[in-house]
């Protein structure tokens, strides 16, 4: 009998090393009962689903779990398959800050870019 050998997988979206440091930023200001922080994308928007990120007090059993330097980051169970290879990246400028993400399954995004469809 062969046995099989299992690899580790690819984690669903890539975390740029901007991302990472906010992900520490947030957690290091975190609620006594946060273990990480979620990126979920529930249905809202012009164009069906939004990217929502927010302070997790629990793991859910089908989430995707990244640890990163600064903390725990958790994708959605029920919103991998909208973000597999994606990129998170935090980007700041004189007059916006916020995470931006570039997501290959996307086949349309909203005027505003606060939503998009798959």
């Amino acid at each position: 009998m062969t046995e099989l050998k299992s690899r580790a997988r690819p984690a669903a979206v890539l975390l740029t090393p901007g991302a990472e440091q906010r992900i520490a930023d947030l957690m290091a200001k975190a609620p006594a009962d946060a273990i990480g922080v979620r990126l979920s994308t529930p249905r809202r928007g012009c164009s069906g689903l939004a990217y929502s990120v927010d302070y997790v007090t629990e793991e859910k059993a089908f989430d995707e779990k990244i640890v990163t330097p600064g903390g725990t980051f958790y994708i959605d169970g029920a919103s991998v398959l909208y973000l597999i290879g994606s990129t998170m990246d935090w980007r700041e400028d004189d007059f916006t800050a916020g995470f931006v993400f570039d997501n290959p399954n996307a086949k349309g995004a909203c005027g505003c870019g606060e939503s998009f469809m798959v």
